[in-house]
């Protein structure tokens, strides 16, 4: 009898001979052992599987080593994203473009041994408008989003009315169509804490996803508004994620042949209904905000002093202030570094433990060996 790491390990081997995409082979060049897959592959895989995998979006990069570690550590899928305000073509309010995330994960990758499949996930490439000049911006920015790199990418037409959120998507989605990638797609903008929400309809889901198949679209994902709020919530605001309403949209999704639905919004709510998230049909969490507090208590007491005289001079969130010290923030003693590493080790222990998706990554292997190499 193989022994199960020896198990894993041939799998592991199979997925990055035969599934890693042809164009990201070109980019990773010699850095052979880093194992970059295919949105579409990693959520079409684990389509059957309750289990959810974190969309962690890194603002500030010394937390994905920890991140990293407890994925090897409990054989988890995870996937590192961006949005286009936190890391567009001029670097976002975070100073990452499109190439430098890339590059820094798979930096990352190399340097701490990382050898588990990951996504490079484009979060909310958002479309406010139908103006020519906003599908344009966020056309380039997809256009250098494939080029770095990523693997999945997330249009979020939303807040537009349904029709105009439909024929933008249209209309973006065809390059990644092209090349095969993963895709999610959003109904139902998710609010800041403090603001009422908006629940995305059952009937809205199904009249969307009609809509694009009609138009030969068919994403993995999506993202709705169940009640969820994105950023910090505030001591004793309560967490109303309507369950009920996510369960029935998941059916309608699955009925269109999604994988599942994606989460906003998950720091601060509590790990127990984290838990149960999956039973409803999410299949993929993103935790963001709370990796820049984990990165924010790591950092020295006079950064952050400065970061956040920065933000009340100007009258900004502090998160705005990333770019801003982000030549500070990357050169802090290495001491800090390793504090945050460890920080985000824990969390993200807890965070993959709570999604059920421990051991994802060998799930993926097994459903990806009943196939043949790409």
């Amino acid at each position: 009898m193989i022994p199960q790491k020896k198990q894993e390990d041939n799998l592991t081997s199979k997925i990055k001979q035969c599934h890693i995409p042809a164009a990201i082979r070109s980019i990773l060049g010699t850095a052979g052992d880093v194992c970059i897959l295919n949105g579409k592959d990693v959520f079409a895989g684990l389509s059957r599987e309750k289990l959810i995998i974190m969309g962690c979006n890194t603002r500030i990069v010394h937390v994905i080593p920890g991140i990293m570690k407890a994925a090897e550590e409990l054989d988890a899928i995870v996937a590192f994203e961006l949005t286009a305000t936190e890391g567009g073509l001029d670097g976002g309010y975070t100073g990452q473009t499109p190439a430098s995330f890339v590059n820094t994960l798979i930096d990352y990758a190399q340097r701490y041994s990382f050898t588990k499949p990951f996504i490079i996930h484009a979060d909310h490439i958002t479309v406010k408008n139908d103006s020519a000049a906003e599908i344009a911006n966020a056309a380039s920015l997809l256009e250098a989003q494939l080029a770095a790199g990523f693997t999945s990418f997330a249009l979020d037409a939303s807040f537009n009315p349904l029709a105009d959120n439909i024929r933008i998507v249209g209309e973006l989605a065809r390059p990644l169509i092209e090349a095969g990638y993963g895709l999610e797609v959003e109904l139902g903008e998710v609010k800041p804490v403090g603001s009422d929400s908006s629940l995305t309809s059952v009937a809205e889901a199904e009249e969307f996803l009609r809509a694009l198949a009609e138009l030969e679209i068919h994403p993995q994902l999506l993202a709705i508004d169940n009640g969820s709020k994105s950023g910090n919530y505030l001591d004793g605001q309560l967490v109303t994620i309507d369950l009920e309403r996510t369960g029935e949209i998941f059916q309608v999704a699955r009925s269109f042949g999604l994988s599942g639905l994606v989460q906003h919004g998950i720091t601060g709510t509590p790990l127990h209904l984290v838990g149960k998230l999956a039973e409803y049909g999410i299949r993929k969490g993103n935790v963001g905000t709370l990796w820049q507090n984990v990165a924010h208590a790591g950092l020295p007491p006079g950064l952050m002093d400065a970061m956040r005289s920065w933000a009340r001079e100007n009258g900004r969130n502090i998160k705005y202030a990333t770019g801003v010290f982000k030549k500070e923030i990357d050169s802090i003693p290495d001491d800090h570094v390793q504090q945050i590493i460890q920080l985000a080790y824990r969390e993200a222990r807890d965070f993959i433990c709570a999604f059920h998706a421990r051991g994802s990554a060998s799930k993926l292997a097994a459903a990806l060996d009943a196939g043949p190499c790409a």
